[in-house]
């Protein structure tokens, strides 16, 4: 049981990586509009997406060994609980990126000039970013989270469609492979089916972030740079999608055993 518990922390601990990574990413066009150099921002932050995706492989067939380990006299309780752990610490990832939010504009800011500099080479940035005066540096960009970094964000500015839309998207996504866990268990003799779903669902919920929500960001950063827009602006929006990414990890909480109930239906259709 220790060794589980030890095992429990480390997931929740790539699950805490991950989402405060994708969090930020809301972030990445802060920075690049800030100095003006968008694409390079994007170039940058795909180095750190990377890292994201990385401990995303490496936490999955853990938080499926639980599944292989849960006693079985009460293993639905056993894994929901353990699983809501994992929920959890996708909301402190995502609140955590949320406080990280102004030292990470400040910091990447530096980062985006530093890589034009070094003309696009990433291998230099990081050799040249990991010096001991260069990092002595950075603390000097650390910024203490304060309400007067959301001074000019009004709520009636909110949109809420795609304020509500990210909420269900970030659920989504955040349940996905716990949920076909899960539901692993309410049909075992679909259970390789039920797995294998959590890549579909992932994938949806990947398209549809893709398709409602990037564009809208992505367009506001580009009228910051071609001066037909302001920052606040992008500012607002960027806040206004890492609060209900914040919701949506809450929200999975509830859409979790529903979620596994409806894979576990759909793995019976299709099997």
């Amino acid at each position: 049981m220790e060794l589980l518990t030890e095992k429990l922390i480390m997931i929740a601990l790539f699950i805490l990586i991950i989402h405060s990574i994708e969090t930020l990413a809301y972030a990445v066009r802060l920075s690049g509009a800030r100095v003006r150099l968008l694409a390079s921002a994007l170039s940058l932050f795909n180095v750190m997406v990377m890292v994201s995706r990385l401990s995303n492989m490496m936490q999955q067939p853990f938080t499926g060994s639980l599944i292989d380990k849960a006693p079985s006299d009460n293993a639905f309780i056993f894994v929901e609980n353990q699983f809501r752990i994992l929920i959890g610490s996708a909301s402190l990832g995502t609140l955590l990126g949320i406080i990280c939010l102004p030292t990470f504009v400040a910091i990447f800011s530096r980062a985006i000039i530093h890589l034009a500099n070094e003309r696009g080479s990433i291998p230099n940035l990081l050799k040249k970013g990991f010096t001991f005066d260069y990092m002595r540096r950075g603390f000097k960009y650390i910024r203490k989270p304060s309400l007067s970094y959301l001074r000019g964000i009004g709520i009636r500015e909110i949109p809420i469609k795609l304020f509500v839309i990210n909420v269900v998207i970030t659920a989504v996504y955040t349940i996905g492979v716990l949920s076909a866990l899960y539901a692993s268990l309410l049909v075992p003799e679909y259970k390789t089916t039920a797995i294998m779903a959590s890549g579909l669902i992932n994938g949806i919920a990947t398209m549809l972030l893709i398709i409602f929500i990037d564009p809208k960001i992505s367009i506001l950063a580009d009228d910051v740079i071609n001066k037909k827009g302001n920052y606040s602006e992008l500012k607002r929006a960027s806040v206004m999608m890492m609060s209900s990414r914040l919701l949506g990890t809450v929200f999975a909480q509830i859409l979790f055993i529903p979620g596994a109930h409806y894979v576990a239906w759909f793995a019976k259709i299709i099997a």
